[in-house]
């Protein structure tokens, strides 16, 4: 399975280096400054971020709506299992 760069078991043809070329120690991290390295490291940051799927303003809404009313379903239940609990302890133990 292969995707826009490639995959582990068919390494991009850039990638691989001629036999008859002395390779440099460090590959390709050493032909690079720190600044350029970061500024790359950035460049490929706005790239992923510029593919993701970001949701609608309803989607959102509803999402948020989803999850708020889950956690206030969860609060109760705790509230409600705590307080039993509690209840129960001043029973066994006077």
């Amino acid at each position: 399975m292969t995707d826009a760069v490639g995959s582990i078991d068919m390494p991009d043809a850039q990638d691989e280096a001629p036999d008859s070329k002395k390779s440099r120690k460090g590959g390709k991290r050493a032909k690079k400054g720190p600044l350029k390295r970061l500024a790359l490291f950035y460049r490929q940051i706005i790239a992923e971020l510029r593919k993701v799927v970001w949701p609608t303003r309803n989607q959102l809404t509803s999402y948020t709506t989803a999850v708020i009313v889950f956690v206030v379903v969860m609060i109760g239940l705790v509230t409600l299992i705590d307080y039993g609990l509690s209840h129960a302890a001043k029973y066994v133990f006077g």
